[in-house]
């Protein structure tokens, strides 16, 4: 016997739990079916994870610095199975968090693989569920390349719970998940490389930036090598041997694909509902979210590859929820202004248009601001870290159109100026602001000559 509801969501990630929550909220009934843990990818495999990996790698620089400042520091080791369960524990905890905010919405959470009988019913094991409408909402999955000896290789998903840590480390890609994984590697004292295909990494990201990070991870040990991919990979008596398209030979006891994710549509049965799909294997849909050509069906996060990020997707289910069920809507997602960060070392906090994106809209109508230098905590250490931070000006208005920061705590500080950016601030604005002294973050409201005349070094 079936079990009728006004709204199944498939998939319990970020995007998946808020929009079935604010649905029972507004008095939908609400059933959520996952056949992983609670959270999705960010909680378990992503964000949350990566970021406390980045956290236990830092502190091979804080023991380092702390020397300049007076602190006797003793011989230390790294016990990696100690961050690795410590981390794993911290998940649990988690998925238990969203177990208890998706029951005590009301709703029903279903365990197991959910599959499309049609385009309002859902099979889950024995169970068949009816609904209304149907979310999709289940993210995106590791992609590996088809390359000889690609059984040798894990993903990010499997990075999270090494047995052991190699010696010597090749991570391929060049996005975020390359390069925080590669800064993660190094940092815990991994010989670590990073090979990536085009000329170089974090495309999308602002030139200036790009090339900041290349210099900073050049300069703290990690290997890079553009323009180049796997061949083929043999495994040997001393590890694995990389063969790459442009003849080098490289010898590791580590491949990681950072080499980008797909839209999570295998198996769900999209085929029975009539549900459109794209070149990538994403769902086709419209503004409103709703399937090209399945109007009760809906989808967002990942699986439509718009923009993979959790707090898109918690945007676009907090969006969507309340426009189906009758609450006030938030504003529509914008995609235009959409704070981001990358957890490298240093880290990039970033906002807006990039330099090239504001003088392809406006010609020669764009001033840039830059300044680059050393942090005033590392002058008593020898830490040669360096900050850079940008800012992109539509001269026509004087309205600031970017912000960009490679340097510490760059996540933390883009996203008050994230609130800047997405109010409309303008140049004058930022100048007229009082600085908070003595501190990075003060940069951006203290660069005055346009180009690359503001910077200075400490």
């Amino acid at each position: 016997m079936s079990q009728a509801f006004d709204l199944i969501v498939i998939g319990a990630g970020s995007g998946g739990v808020r929009a079935a929550r604010v649905a029972a909220d507004l008095g939908a009934r609400v059933a959520i079916i996952e056949q992983g843990p609670l959270g999705g990818t960010c909680v378990n495999l992503g964000c949350i994870p990566k970021k406390l990996f980045v956290y236990g790698a830092h502190f091979a620089d804080e023991f380092e610095d702390a020397a300049g400042f007076g602190w006797q520091v003793p011989e230390r080791s790294f016990d990696w199975p100690v961050l690795r369960d410590n981390t794993a524990k911290e998940i649990s905890r988690l998925n238990g968090v969203y177990q208890g905010l998706l029951e005590g919405a009301g709703v029903e959470i279903c365990l197991g693989t959910a599959r499309l009988l049609h385009r309002k019913r859902v099979v889950v094991g024995t169970r068949e569920l009816v609904g209304e409408r149907i979310l999709i909402a289940t993210g995106s999955r590791a992609y590996l390349p088809d390359w000889p000896g690609r059984e040798h290789a894990i993903t990010s998903d499997d990075a999270f719970s090494l047995p052991h840590l190699p010696q010597r480390a090749l991570v391929v890609g060049g996005g975020y998940i390359a390069v925080e994984f590669a800064g993660i590697l190094a940092r815990l004292g991994v010989e670590t490389t990073l090979l990536y295909r085009g000329p170089l990494f974090l495309r999308g990201f602002d030139d200036g930036v790009r090339a900041f990070i290349a210099r900073e991870l050049a300069r703290d040990g990690l290997r890079l090598c553009f323009q180049d991919t796997p061949k083929r990979i043999d495994k040997t008596s001393k590890g694995l041997r990389v063969e790459t398209e442009g003849g080098k030979v490289l010898d590791t006891d580590l491949v990681l694909a950072a080499t980008g994710r797909l839209p999570n549509t295998n198996g769900l049965g999209l085929e029975n509902a009539g549900v459109e799909l794209g070149g990538h294997g994403e769902i086709v849909v419209g503004q409103d979210f709703a399937s090209n050509n399945v109007s009760n069906i809906y989808a967002i996060g990942d699986v439509i590859n718009r923009v993979q990020l959790t707090p898109v997707a918690i945007a676009e289910g907090a969006w969507l929820a309340n426009r189906l069920f009758g609450g006030a809507p938030p504003a529509a997602p914008d995609y235009a202004r959409i704070a981001t960060a990358v957890f490298c070392q240093p880290p990039i906090g970033t906002i807006g248009m990039t330099e090239r994106e504001a003088r392809e809209a406006y010609g020669d109508a764009v001033e840039v601001y830059e300044s680059e230098f050393r942090p005033l905590k590392y002058t008593l250490t020898k830490n040669a870290e360096r900050t850079f931070m940008k800012l992109v000006v539509r001269t026509s208005d004087d309205r600031v159109v970017g912000v960009h920061m490679a340097g510490a705590d760059a996540g933390e500080i883009i996203q008050g100026f994230a609130v800047a950016l997405t109010a409309g601030a303008t140049k004058a604005q930022f100048d007229a602001t009082m600085a908070v002294h003595p501190t990075s973050a003060e940069e951006f409201v203290t660069m005055r000559a346009p180009q690359n005349s503001a910077r200075r070094s400490q």
